[in-house]
């Protein structure tokens, strides 16, 4: 999460093919080397990220044509990274909002959208949420993250009936700070685990139905 956007770490390709095309940070497996540790590798080379709140593989893509340069495997991992991170990107390289992308390489963009539907998924019967929220935050900071990775509106009292009920969040000793406008200070949230547990496997968050 950027501002309140959810959004995709991409860098920006300086050579054919598909030059100037934004891509996903990856690269070549190594002959003794697994997936996951590939994946790191090449994460960690295109930036300093000291700590990915979640990791898990996505996908792999066959498609013959997928690479101009000959037939090329790809698999694909979803990484999740809370915005406390704050890591040091290089020139080439930008956080990108996932409903906006640009002009992307290879089946990059289609990567992406198969990301951002695993996550709206999990978001709906897992805890995931933790992987995309601060350590601390309130109910309406909470629900605008909701809102983004989702990409419908959230009610603020239906999402902390549910998390609570399920307990995936549990209040803190804090409140938020008065804001100029005045009002009640507002209950700080945490997440009760910063790793994945399926809380409950039937369930969805859906868009409120309308009339």
């Amino acid at each position: 999460m950027r501002g309140k956007r959810l959004t995709v770490l991409l860098w920006q390709r300086a050579e054919a093919p598909f030059q100037g095309a934004w891509a996903l940070p990856g690269g070549l497996l190594n002959a003794n080397e697994r997936l996951g540790a590939a994946a790191s590798r090449h994460l960690a080379a295109k930036v300093d990220i000291p700590e990915i709140a979640h990791l898990e593989q996505l996908e792999t893509r066959s498609d013959p044509a997928r690479d101009p340069r000959g037939r090329v495997l790809a698999t694909a991992y979803l990484a999740l990274v809370t915005p406390d991170a704050q890591p040091k990107l290089p020139g080439d390289t930008a956080w990108h909002p996932v409903d906006d992308l640009p002009e992307t390489a290879f089946d990059h963009g289609s990567i992406i959208g198969s990301a951002r539907e695993r996550l709206r998924g999990k978001l709906s019967f897992t805890n995931i949420g933790f992987a995309l929220a601060p350590e601390t935050f309130t109910i309406s900071q909470l629900r605008d993250t909701y809102a983004a990775a989702l990409g419908h509106p959230v009610s603020a009292t239906n999402l902390q009936r549910i998390l609570t009920r399920r307990d995936v969040i549990e209040p803190t000793n804090d409140v938020s700070r008065p804001t100029s406008t005045g009002g009640r200070p507002a209950t700080v949230y945490r997440f009760a685990a910063r790793e994945l547990v399926v809380t409950n496997p039937f369930a969805a968050f859906r868009p409120r139905a309308v009339g």
